[in-house]
């Protein structure tokens, strides 16, 4: 199957860089809200048969324009919520304690499962209840299907779970509001990352880590010039 794994548009704790993780969360942005528009014409030549989004409120907003031209129900589902922060929650992304986070992150989908998030979930915990939302979809016989999710999570499990796709890609390789990473594949076979925001995976120009709080990082995982999605 083909599988559509899209961030969801701008919001308000993105230009603050917060690490805002709980549910529902906040809504979109004025930008956010022109970006999830233009997602329907973007996405015109994927034969999306089914539609997943998160409990919280920015991918449930993000997916509504797309289902709607496809004449498809929004599918809630709270596995592929964004990683939870824990103790780390509303903290800014770049602070000494906020870049814990994605490091935890990225530690869990290379393989350090057991590893928790300070208050948080295990990579454990995290990667099951994402696998389980892809499982749902592969078994419900759609040839494509999207799910609406957040930028730490699809970074985490792709990395975990893309043969193609190892940690130091997924941490070097900005996914911007409304990315899309696009697999192929299945729950039994494996995936395959086909193209990251745009581009083939083979040919992605080296960029920077983009977590939950819009702040990109250089290659080092210290903070870059504040930017703000859509830039």
């Amino acid at each position: 199957m083909r599988l559509l794994l899209v961030r969801h548009g701008q919001t308000p704790s993105n230009l603050e860089f917060l690490l805002d993780t709980t549910v529902p969360g906040p809504g979109l942005t004025e930008l956010g809200e022109r970006q999830v528009a233009a997602l329907p014409d973007a996405l015109a030549d994927e034969d999306i048969e089914a539609v997943y989004a998160s409990t919280m409120l920015r991918t449930q907003l993000t997916a509504a324009p797309l289902a709607a031209a496809r004449g498809l129900d929004v599918l809630v589902r709270d596995g592929i919520r964004e990683v939870s922060a824990g103790d780390l929650e509303m903290l800014p992304g770049d602070s000494e304690r906020g870049l814990r986070y994605m490091r935890t992150v990225f530690a869990w989908a290379d393989g350090d499962t057991e590893l928790r998030m300070p208050g948080g979930e295990s990579g454990t915990e995290a990667l099951a209840r994402y696998d389980a939302v892809v499982e749902e979809a592969a078994r419900g016989g759609a040839a494509t299907a999207a799910l609406f999710s957040h930028g730490a999570a699809i970074r985490m499990w792709t990395a975990a779970r893309a043969h193609n796709v190892d940690v130091p890609f997924a941490a070097a390789h900005l996914l911007d509001n409304t990315g899309v990473v696009v697999l192929e594949g299945s729950p039994a076979d494996g995936w395959k990352a086909l193209s990251w925001a745009g581009a083939t995976v083979a040919a992605v120009p080296a960029g920077a880590e983009g977590g939950p709080t819009g702040r990109p990082l250089d290659a080092a995982g210290r903070p870059g010039r504040p930017r703000h999605h859509g830039e």
